[in-house]
């Protein structure tokens, strides 16, 4: 198994990407208000602030910031994803298995746990350094409906943290 390891600053922000096994599911848009329950639940246990978000059908992106003397967004993101695929199952939905993998490929803790079989194990992260990679990321939020042919504006996309984001109201330039 891989060793993984991830920077330890107290109170960063952090860009993550989450993603879906099956590429192409409609899961999360589907579900939007699971999800947005599941973060919100999350979010009061343990606060952070969220500074992007943008959920697409399949992946979602989003910006964070952690409080001053945490670290631990894997705990956060574990808690978001179970929560989110227990209201599914609840919902009366079954993830497929992940294709060509006899038991999912994958330890069985985490099948028992619910969250193997919809999500993509881990999920993509990466330490804000500074105020010009901050706006890039969050752009990248913003546009990434755009990138992926849903929508000709960000602010057509329901899903997304530019609505109620004021730089975005305010003009901010969004040029790539």
């Amino acid at each position: 198994m891989p060793n993984y390891v991830r920077p330890k600053v107290s109170g960063a922000s952090v860009f993550f990407t989450v993603a879906l096994a099956r590429r192409g599911s409609r899961v999360l848009v589907d579900e939007v208000e699971a999800l947005r329950e599941a973060v919100r639940v999350t979010k009061a246990e343990r606060p952070f602030r969220i500074d992007a978000f943008v959920v697409l059908p399949d992946h979602l992106h989003c910006a964070w910031t952690l409080p001053v003397g945490d670290r631990d967004f894997s705990t956060r993101w574990g808690a978001i994803k179970a929560r989110f695929s227990l209201s599914c199952r609840r919902a009366g939905f079954t993830p497929p298995d992940p294709v060509g993998n006899v038991n999912g490929g994958v330890n069985p803790a985490l099948r028992r746990k619910g969250e193997v079989g919809l999500w993509q194990p881990r999920f993509w992260e990466h330490h804000i350094r500074d105020e010009a990679d901050y706006l890039t990321h969050v752009r990248y939020c913003w546009l990434n409906p755009v990138k992926h042919g849903f929508v000709e504006r960000p602010e057509d996309w329901a899903h997304s943290s530019v609505h109620w984001d004021a730089r975005f109201r305010v003009g901010m330039d969004l040029v790539l």
